[in-house]
């Protein structure tokens, strides 16, 4: 092979190796068994071979040790190929507690990254190494798909649905970002970047933003231009359910059903209020379905994930200095 040449891109995530290998195995059996029969189909192709045209075969009965034989083996293989895949994906699926959040949205030719902190980026992706990352990911107009091949993670950005995906990167660097999925004539042209950087570095970086205040701090700023907290209100008087500490709790509703209140469902009750009424409360609250931008969508999310009371019990967002924003609650 030539020196520049890789079959694999490099590994340069904690889950990278686990993905590769699970991989190889599943080739590495397929192979076995496609060079067996293969073998087989040929010697005894050679060994039965005849000349004679009128020659019958002799009858042959079956065999008890040889049904169970292939029937048993390809279904303890098939356990251990799927027992090892469920370990792969469950931890693909479950992001670690105190992760860092990055929102994210595609659309034709583009990724535009949000961070907390107020930093935007298109096409470019900038992490610190050694701490998880959690990005949550929409479309806005057809079906992407978020494809970091370094870090062997990948899913698709359905339009009006919140995708995640999340990586711990272990090597500085930088590394492609593609997306995976035919989304139109400049499909190829949909391409990016990550810059994994030192956690000190990544930190200069941040504070070299423009600003314009953190993602939560957009949010409450939309929550009162378009006077949700005159019905959101923090003591339950107002028209609608309070939002402090909803987030991670859950919500019932209107049709005696209970709901997780998590980025998705936030985001449901923003653009399609009617689609799960909260308990105790009337249809009143307008859609704002084309009225908001995803950017301005998730920032609401990230505000009212932010809303938590204080010890004293007087409501307090996270954006606010001194409060730490809550953890993402991992799924059980």
């Amino acid at each position: 092979m030539g020196s520049g040449f890789s079959l694999f891109p490099e590994q340069a995530s904690t889950i990278a190796s686990r993905v590769d290998n699970l991989f190889l195995f599943i080739v590495a059996v397929t192979a076995f068994f496609a060079v067996l029969v293969s073998v087989l189909v040929i010697w005894f192709a050679a060994k039965y071979h005849t000349e004679d045209p009128l020659a019958v075969g002799e009858s042959i009965h079956g065999s008890i040790p040889l049904e169970l034989a292939w029937s048993i083996i390809p279904f303890l293989i098939s356990i251990v190929i799927f027992a090892w895949a469920a370990d792969v994906y469950f931890d693909l699926q479950r992001p670690p507690d105190q992760a860092l959040e990055i929102y994210a949205t595609a659309k034709r030719w583009m990724w535009k990254f949000q961070h907390l902190d107020g930093q935007n980026e298109i096409n470019e992706l900038h992490v610190p190494a050694g701490r998880p990352v959690k990005v949550t990911f929409t479309s806005e107009d057809v079906l992407h798909s978020m494809f970091f091949p370094s870090f062997r993670v990948k899913a698709d950005a359905i339009p009006g649905r919140y995708s995640t995906v999340w990586f711990t990167a272990t090597k500085l660097g930088e590394y492609h970002l593609f997306c995976a999925e035919y989304c139109g004539t400049k499909h190829s042209g949909m391409i990016g970047k990550v810059v994994v950087m030192e956690p000190a570095e990544y930190q200069a970086w941040l504070a070299g933003g423009l600003g314009a205040g953190s993602l939560s701090q957009r949010g409450e700023q939309l929550f009162s231009d378009l006077a949700c907290n005159t019905c959101h209100r923090s003591d339950d008087s107002g028209r609608g359910p309070s939002l402090v500490n909803k987030f991670g709790a859950p919500q019932e509703l209107a049709n005696g059903t209970s709901v997780a209140v998590n980025e998705a469902y936030i985001r449901e009750s923003i653009l399609t209020p009617q689609a799960k009424l909260v308990a105790g409360y009337q249809p009143l609250m307008p859609t704002f379905q084309g009225l908001l931008s995803e950017e301005s969508v998730m920032a609401l999310v990230e505000y009212v994930k932010s809303l938590r009371t204080t010890s004293g019990g007087e409501p307090r967002s996270a954006a606010e200095p001194g409060v730490t924003p809550p953890a993402t609650p991992q799924k059980k």
